[in-house]
């Protein structure tokens, strides 16, 4: 085990945290074949939401481009469980569905997601890059401003 993305994540100062236990009747990730589907993850601290809200009238850009970086982090440790804690299973990262809550003159979802796109492309280099959905939506539950799910590609 080399644990070349642990030791990434220790240099660009990010602790993976435990996972939030599903708000629902759920599970936080499948496996079919190579494939993990991770389950909508929201920006939880500390089983906190940093933001409530929506984008454009009560959360700012910058601040849904850090909540959509917090989403990614919360994906990594769902990912880590699936990979029994061994991040280095991961081949590529496939695709990321981010759903905003946002006001309806809002129109810079992508610029959110790019705080998601940019950490993984940061964390996995080109095995990082990846298809994804930007949606603008009413609300989200509890009143997140913003959800992510992703596909990633393991290791055979």
């Amino acid at each position: 085990m080399t644990n070349k993305i642990n030791k990434r994540l220790k240099e660009i100062d990010i602790i993976l945290p435990k996972i939030n236990n599903p708000i629902a009747n759920y599970l936080p990730y499948i496996l079919v074949g190579n494939l993990a589907f991770v389950s909508g993850q929201l920006p939880l601290k500390n089983k906190k939401i940093l933001h409530v809200g929506k984008v454009g009238l009560n959360v700012d850009i910058k601040d849904a481009i850090y909540l959509a970086r917090i989403c990614t982090i919360n994906i990594l440790s769902v990912l880590k469980l699936a990979c029994d804690g061994d991040l280095d299973k991961i081949n590529r990262i496939v695709k990321i569905s981010g759903f905003i809550a946002c006001t309806d003159k809002f129109s810079e979802h992508s610029r959110v997601l790019n705080g998601a796109s940019d950490l993984l492309i940061e964390i996995f280099g080109e095995s990082g890059r990846h298809s994804r959905t930007a949606i603008g939506c009413n609300s989200l539950p509890l009143n997140s401003p913003i959800e992510l799910e992703a596909i990633v590609e393991l290791k055979t």
